[in-house]
Parts: structure tokens; sequence; C-alpha cells
């Protein structure tokens, strides 16, 4: 069974940090993508970040390019998103999915999600 689990959300001021992880189990990690994607209230979702563990490709939205970070433990199968100079829009709930590596930054595509983590940044 395919789990995805996330943690390390939590309310944070601007320009504060955090990093959130996914925990993988169930699938073989290098074989697919792993994508953190966030939902704020009333706004479609986002993809913000993925990486393909086979080829080392990394991805980000513009929206956090250069303030997150992506990075990856094959040991642990846990993926992390470093999040720093955080800024009031980038509230909403945090998820990690899974998919193909080629539908990596392509959330409609991704086959299982995590349940999220809710990240709260106040100005």
């Amino acid at each position: 069974e395919v789990q995805l689990v996330e943690s390390g959300g939590g309310l944070v001021q601007a320009g504060g940090s955090l990093r959130l992880s996914c925990v993988a189990s169930g699938f073989t990690f290098d074989d697919y993508c792993i994508g953190w994607v966030r939902q704020a209230p009333g706004k479609e979702r986002e993809e913000v970040s993925c990486i393909v563990r086979s080829d080392g490709s990394i991805y980000y939205s513009d929206s956090v390019r250069g303030r997150f970070t992506i990075s990856s433990d094959n040991a642990k199968n846990t993926v992390y998103l470093q999040m720093n100079s955080l800024k009031p829009e980038d509230t909403g709930v945090y998820y990690c999915a899974t998919g193909r590596p080629e539908f990596c930054m392509v959330a409609t595509l991704y086959d299982y999600w995590g349940q999220g983590t809710q990240v709260t940044v106040s100005s």
C-alpha cells in the first residue's frame, strides 16, 4: 500500500522558516517523482516543487524559487521541503504526492497523495 505522510507544518511569522517532511512507503522511491503541492483557501492548488530521484532533476515554481529547497534522504525514504523567507501568501495546506517521473510538476497526473500539513504565515 502506497503511503505518503507529511509533517512539519505550523504557524510562523513572515520571514521565518519551516521544514516539511514527506515519508513515503509502499513503492520504489527511485521509480517515481515526489512533488509538493499547496492549496490556499479559495484558490486552486499550485505545484510548488518536485524531485525525480532517479536522475536528480529538481523543479520549482516561480513563486518559491530561491526561497524553498527540496531534497531527499534515500535511506529514510523521505523528501523534505525547506521553506525560508516565508510570506503570508505561502499560507495553505501542503501536500506531497507521487507519480511517474515524466509528470513531475503536473499535479493532475499524480497518482497518490498524502493527507496534507497546514502552513500558516502571519504578517
